[in-house]
């Protein structure tokens, strides 16, 4: 099963795969490789927001199985817990921020590509850091701008740059130490 060039990973046609399993360590597992695919399936998709009652990956028609919607619930509360992701609405829990990355792993990412592509002492905007032509298929291309100024504002507390204003948010510069 595949969508949208998505290639499922054979667990999901597992039918107890989709039944919260009652053995605590078999469930600890399961939790794992829904986190897993979740995780998986946004970042390799580029889909920033996950909303809980339109989530593809709750059903598997091939054979016939679905989460119910305490399952689903637990599902998420567990994504969340394991900081992959965000709560947008937390009184409802309808719509999940899914964090590609964690913005600790983000700051060392933008660093990384920082210094690998000279801009140590140079300087950048927020646009080019999330969709300029020298990002391509960087962790941080196209995240979400709250999630980079958040890894942003990691590599300020550590003194490794500086982000000041522009005209708009997107044209903010950062200047890398």
């Amino acid at each position: 099963m595949a969508s949208a060039n998505f290639e499922y990973p054979e667990f999901y046609s597992f039918q107890p795969f989709f039944t919260i399993q009652p053995v605590l360590a078999t469930r600890e597992k399961q939790m794992g490789l829904w986190r897993d695919l979740i995780l998986k399936y946004y970042t390799e998709l580029r889909i920033k927001t996950l909303v809980v009652h339109e989530c593809p990956l709750w059903k598997n028609p091939d054979i016939g199985r679905e989460l119910d919607n305490d399952a689903i619930m637990a599902v998420m509360e567990d994504f969340v817990k394991g900081g992959h992701g965000e709560w947008e609405d937390p009184d409802v829990r309808t719509r999940c921020r899914i964090l590609w990355r964690k913005p600790e792993q983000l700051a060392s990412d933008i660093y990384d590509w920082a210094e690998a592509n000279g801009y140590i002492n140079s300087v950048c905007t927020v646009y080019e850091l999330h969709s300029g032509e020298d990002i391509n298929g960087m962790s941080f291309e196209g995240a979400d701008e709250e999630l980079l100024r958040r890894a942003l504002n990691i590599l300020e507390d550590q003194g490794k740059c500086t982000v000041f204003k522009g005209d708009t948010s997107s044209e903010d510069g950062i200047k890398f130490f």
